[in-house]
């Protein structure tokens, strides 16, 4: 075969070198506007042409003659193994606390006292401030004088009319008199406990607003934040088309990617109302906090477990073309002999969900088939391979 290469290419250097020699060149022919001459140049030409592609025709199937590897397409493969597959959707969403809000004060006046601090731990129904009760406390103290007159008016009464002394009027007074005492004595105190602002819950003073000294209004002025970091969680939109499969109770891995951390979760609740406008459901999934690191309004990505098939084929869609019928498919390996050389079969699938760069395979695929890899784009039906990873 070495001895065919030299004579193919001694024949084309002499016929090269041979036609510059006997015939003009083509640029002389041209100067010349001899059409004649033109056209037995050209003629000349197209028969070299010929001459030379037969010829290269014969190296290349002496090459491929000697050398039966090194000329194929160079492949890797991965054999399809089952595994289990699980499918997350991801969503976005913040933390936040149904116990996060700012107190403002139910009483008009003068912030007398501010007992708290920034910071500061405080337990349900403690006292946080006071604000100038304008002399109502001296007012309660004459009231609940005359309701202890009154009830010692109607004991006396009472007492009497049960040893049918007295006229039954008389009684009815005494009693009348001091029930509307109670009730006098009772709403001062009422208004009386809205000059203390006290704690709806136990929880942490993260802000305190308004100074000692200051006036303060009902309803309008903003006295403090108080939260509580033990009760959080996380709100979000899922669409409808999750409805069956993002449930209550289900598991949920939620990414703080500011604290660089990932926790596992729970769904705790499941919206029953679809939103017309984006259709959508709400769920809430509780944030485990025993460090207190997570805050209200703090991002979150959650990836929710809603499939999971035990037994699945998963390939790179990277390997995965389509052909004019729209049909997904993708190249494996048969016929592997002892030199690591197979011939390619081309597999239709059908895929399911995807996971990052993976995609799930139901069906086309079973166990051990030797599907390629590197190089799937290149190879053709039915040719020759070598495996490079085998």
């Amino acid at each position: 075969m070495k001895h065919i290469f030299t004579l193919l290419i001694a024949t084309i250097l002499l016929a090269s070198c041979g036609g510059d020699k006997k015939n003009e060149s083509v640029d002389t022919i041209i100067a010349s506007g001899d059409i004649s001459k033109l056209k037995d140049k050209k003629k000349e030409i197209e028969i070299s042409q010929l001459d030379f592609a037969n010829q290269l025709d014969l190296i290349n199937e002496a090459i491929s003659t000697i050398d039966t590897v090194k000329n194929l397409s160079q492949i890797t493969i991965f054999k399809a193994t089952e595994e289990v597959f699980n499918h997350y959707l991801e969503l976005q969403g913040s933390v936040t606390t149904k116990q996060n809000i700012v107190i403002s004060p139910e009483y008009n006046g003068v912030l007398t006292r501010v007992y708290v601090k920034e910071g500061q731990r405080v337990k349900k129904g403690q006292l946080l401030a006071k604000i100038d009760d304008g002399g109502m406390s001296q007012q309660l103290a004459q009231l609940q004088i005359q309701t202890n007159l009154a009830k010692t008016t109607f004991e006396r009464q009472e007492r009497l009319w049960n040893q049918k002394i007295g006229s039954e009027i008389q009684y009815l007074q005494a009693k009348s008199n001091y029930e509307a005492q109670q009730e006098v004595v009772k709403q001062m105190k009422s208004q009386l406990a809205k000059t203390e602002v006290r704690a709806p819950f136990s929880g942490t003073i993260d802000d305190v607003m308004s100074d000692q000294g200051s006036v303060v209004g009902a309803g309008t002025s903003q006295l403090m934040r108080i939260v509580n970091l033990n009760d959080m969680y996380i709100e979000t939109n899922v669409p409808e088309t999750y409805l069956s499969s993002v449930t209550k109770g289900k598991k949920v891995l939620v990414e703080f990617p500011v604290l660089g951390k990932t926790i596992e979760a729970t769904i705790r609740q499941a919206g029953n109302f679809i939103n017309a406008a984006n259709r959508t459901f709400k769920i809430e999934v509780a944030i485990p906090n025993n460090d207190k690191s997570i805050k209200p309004n703090l991002t979150a990505k959650l990836m929710i477990n809603d499939y999971s098939n035990e037994k699945s084929f998963l390939i790179p869609q990277s390997i995965i073309s389509e052909n004019a019928q729209g049909q997904q498919y993708i190249y494996v390996v048969q016929d592997v002999g002892s030199n690591n050389v197979g011939i390619t079969k081309r597999v239709i699938i059908e895929t399911g969900k995807t996971q990052g760069d993976n995609i799930e395979i139901l069906s086309g695929l079973t166990l051990n088939m030797q599907i390629v890899e590197e190089g799937a784009r290149s190879v053709k039906e039915g040719q020759d391979v070598e495996i490079i990873n085998q």
